[in-house]
C-alpha cells in the first residue's frame, strides 16, 4: 500500500470516529478547516508550487 492510500485510509477512519462522537456541524468543520488553515500557513510560493502540480494533475 502506498503512503497516499495509508494517508487516506488515515483520514477516513479519523473522519467516521469523528462523526459518530461529534455534532455534523463540528466534524464539517473539522473537515474544511484543517486544509485551509494548512494552505494559509503555506508561502506564497509553495502556494504556486502546489496550484502548479494540481494542475497538471488534473490535466493527465
Amino acid at each position: 500500500m502506498s503512503k497516499s492510500a495509508k494517508i487516506a485510509v488515515g483520514g477516513v477512519a479519523v473522519g467516521l470516529f469523528l462523526w459518530l462522537w461529534l455534532p455534523w456541524w463540528a466534524v464539517f468543520l473539522i473537515v474544511v478547516g484543517v486544509p485551509t488553515a494548512a494552505y494559509l500557513t503555506l508561502d506564497p510560493s509553495q502556494r504556486r508550487r502546489l496550484r502548479r502540480v494540481a494542475s497538471k494533475e488534473i490535466g493527465r
